[in-house]
């Protein structure tokens, strides 16, 4: 009976080396073995360990989702902003246009009449 629980590499099908193990007379070291370094997405504690890059994707998945959660939830505020900003300067020349019309009119006449002189 198994006094210790063996982790089976998914890519090899045989224990897990992790960070080294002697085969074959050579130090090797695993490329999918990797160190995270933040907040869980879910618990909020602390991550700062080592384990396989298999073993992190569901964590990683989690993490990526909230994210672009959160990207697509400003995007939306910057498109709300946008818009209200595109009204307003869509909407103010034709409100101010009886007003700035005289004035532009006033200016070419003036400018007109002091060519001519």
């Amino acid at each position: 009976m198994a006094t210790e629980k063996k982790i089976l590499c998914p890519l090899m099908q045989r224990p897990c080396i992790e960070d080294g193990e002697i085969i074959n007379g050579e130090l090797c070291a695993c490329k999918f073995w990797i160190k995270i370094s933040g907040m869980h997405p879910q618990t909020g504690a602390v991550l700062d360990h080592f384990d396989c890059a298999h073993a992190w994707m569901p964590v990683l998945l989690i993490d990526n989702t909230q994210r672009q959660r959160e990207t697509a939830g400003v995007m939306e505020s910057f498109r709300n902003e946008v818009v209200r900003s595109a009204s307003n300067v869509v909407m103010n020349p034709l409100l101010q246009a009886p007003q700035i019309i005289p004035v532009i009119v006033e200016k070419q006449v003036f400018i007109i009449e002091s060519k001519e002189a």
